[in-house]
This record gives C-alpha cells, structure tokens and sequence, in this order.
C-alpha cells in the first residue's frame, strides 16, 4: 500500500497559513506564557497582540503543549495519513525537536523527525519543499534525501530594530559578543550549521541594515538556479514589502515568494521591526 505522508512543522517555522489548505502540513503551536495565562502560538494570540504588549509585559515561550502534539498525531492518522515527516526548528534554539523526537520513538505511527537548524521561514520553507514533494508523490526514501540537501541548501537572514529581546530571551546565541558597542549599529543576523545565532555583519542605522540584508540574499544569485524566498516581518509591513520589491528585480521569474507575518512566539524574542528573508536554492 503507498504511504500518506503528513508534515508536521511547528509554529516557529512561520509556513503561512494558506500552505495548510492545499497541502498537507499541520502546525505545532509552541506557548507564549504571559504572568497570568499561556496561549498557544497562533491559535489563541496573535503576533500584533504580543507586539502591542511588550511594552507592558514581555512575555516567555516554551515548547508545545503535549496533548497538543498528541491531539494532531490523532488528527493525522484520524485523515489516513500512514507516515509523519516532522521537520522543526532548530533545536540550538528550541527543545522543540527533541520533545518531538522523543515522542516519536514511542509513536505508533511511523514519525521521521528532522531539525532544520533554522528558524521562522527559513525553517519554513524546507516545510513547504517537503510539503510539495510528498504531493508529487515521493516515497519516504527520496523525500528524506530532499530533505537533508534542502536543510543544507536553505539560509534565513534578518535584522532587527532592537536586540533587547534577544537578550531578555536568552537567545542571543554568539551575537552576544556584538554587544556594548555604539546603539545604532545593527547586526544582521543568521543561523550558524549548528542552527544558534551568529552575527553576518555590523551595519550603521536601519537603512544600511535593510540594504545589507537585501545585498546578502542576491548574493545567492545565479542565472542558471531556481529559489524559494520567503520574507516574514515583525510589524514592518511597508519594509518588508519594499524589500520585496527590489528582490523581485534581481531574482525575477526564477524566484517563488512567500510573505507572512512572524508567529507571536518569534515576535517575543525579535520585537517590533523584524525584517527576515529566508531564500532555499532549488
């Protein structure tokens, strides 16, 4: 009998929502945890929501909810699907992978669980990738080959206006040796091979900082690649469109967009001003 395949991915990973209708994909909620009350990561709390509050209280994030993770394991197999392909965010930033790992080895449904080293759309466009192999029909065996030389193939950049977050998340990874010089320089940021934060470049001011981090994606450029590029934003929307914009220019017909929001739970470690691109050569 051929294996349905579902993906599972997780509310880090920034796939946008409509990817959910047309393939099979299904989102892992992590938790923004306020004084009073914990939400599940686009499900109960939007990302303006947790935006607008941080200068009241700035929350914390967690992993999934266990029923949570079981409930959509129960919903998959509920839709016959026969396999489950996670592919998550890094596990240098999140002990997410490894709390679905470990559910996966008690499992009885098939679960193949990947760590993408990534984050937001750079971890979600190996998702997406996935997503559309398995509706083209891959067997599991090609699949994870795909998925292994996608993991390697995808980069995400971004800038910030602020790296209080960071800090106050304790996520700052190896841009911390970035920190005491002058206020407005600004890092542009990635994720190293093993998926924690590292600094890319020290920029002067926000302009600067949003020309380097369009620089850097075309510097990907080549006549003869295709690319899927996702651009996610913080509450930069006419940034984030701008951007697009002049990516469109260089990249042309040769590129795939996807735009999103980042999830509230990113936005608690990023605040307002994000702007991030993730690019996926094809």
């Amino acid at each position: 009998m051929k294996e349905k395949i579902a993906i599972l991915t997780d509310s880090g990973s920034d796939v946008p929502a409509s990817m959910m209708q047309t393939h099979p994909i299904f989102i892992l909620p992590l938790q923004v945890n306020y004084k009073g009350r914990s939400y599940r990561d686009g499900v109960d709390i939007d990302s303006k929501t947790v935006l607008e509050n941080l200068k009241n209280e700035v929350p914390t994030t967690s992993l999934p909810f266990g029923e949570d993770l079981e409930h959509l394991i129960s919903t998959i197999k509920a839709q016959g699907f026969t396999r489950i392909v996670g592919i998550i965010l890094s596990s240098g930033l999140s002990g997410t992978f490894n709390m679905v790992k470990l559910h996966a080895q008690e499992s009885d449904i098939q679960m193949d669980i990947f760590d993408t080293k990534n984050i937001g759309i750079g971890s979600g466009l190996t998702a997406i990738r996935a997503a559309q192999w398995v509706k083209e029909g891959f067997s599991f065996e090609e699949l994870k080959t795909k998925i292994e030389e996608s993991i390697k193939n995808t980069k995400v950049f971004f800038v910030l206006s602020t790296l209080e977050y960071l800090i106050k998340g304790g996520r700052i990874g190896k841009v911390s040796g970035f920190l005491g010089t002058a206020l407005e320089l600004k890092p542009l940021i990635t994720c190293d091979d093993h998926g924690i934060y590292t600094t890319v470049a020290k920029v002067r001011g926000r302009t600067k900082s949003i020309k380097a981090l369009q620089s850097k994606i075309e510097s990907f450029y080549s006549t003869d690649q295709s690319y899927l590029i996702g651009i996610a934003h913080a509450n930069a929307l006419g940034e984030a469109e701008a951007l697009k914009e002049e990516l469109q220019k260089r990249f042309k017909d040769q590129a795939t967009y996807f735009f999103s929001e980042i999830s509230p739970a990113l936005g608690v470690h990023t605040g307002p001003g994000l702007l991030g691109v993730g690019i996926s050569i094809l």
